[in-house]
């Protein structure tokens, strides 16, 4: 069984169930994915972005929910960035073989768009071709 991580804003937990519901289905085992935490606290933040990144090193594919934030298209926040460059570092580096994939394209209002175009020319990155939202355009 494969083993996944989806990675996005904690803000998108409806969107991080119907992900979770949708790989399960597709045989995979997914190993984690974005909680809500009290950012305040900053030993629940340490404890739950170590087991993150241990749970990456550990995947065979990231998932990438980057949905419409803040009023801009495919948002990536530094957070997710971080994880998705430490995916693509195991590949390049250490020869891992993970799947990476996107939800979407993100817009040029994306701070980190350049970067994420780049890795999709580099064939580091894939925008995912599935459907996963029915209700969603």
């Amino acid at each position: 069984m494969k083993k996944i991580v989806i990675a996005s804003s904690a803000k998108f937990q409806d969107e991080i169930e119907i992900c979770k519901k949708y790989f399960t289905n597709k045989g995979y085992n997914v190993i984690n994915y974005p909680k809500k935490i009290n950012a305040d606290d900053l030993e629940q933040y340490k404890n739950v972005h170590q087991q993150f990144f241990k749970s990456l090193v550990e995947a065979d594919e990231v998932f990438i929910l980057n949905e419409d934030k803040n009023g801009i298209t495919g948002y990536i926040g530094a957070q997710v960035f971080s994880e998705m460059s430490l995916a693509i570092a195991q590949n390049t580096v250490y020869n891992a073989n993970k799947k990476i994939y996107l939800l979407k394209m993100p817009s040029e209002d994306v701070a980190c768009y350049q970067e994420v175009k780049r890795f999709i020319e580099l064939g580091w990155v894939e925008i995912f071709k599935e459907k996963i939202f029915d209700n969603k355009k």
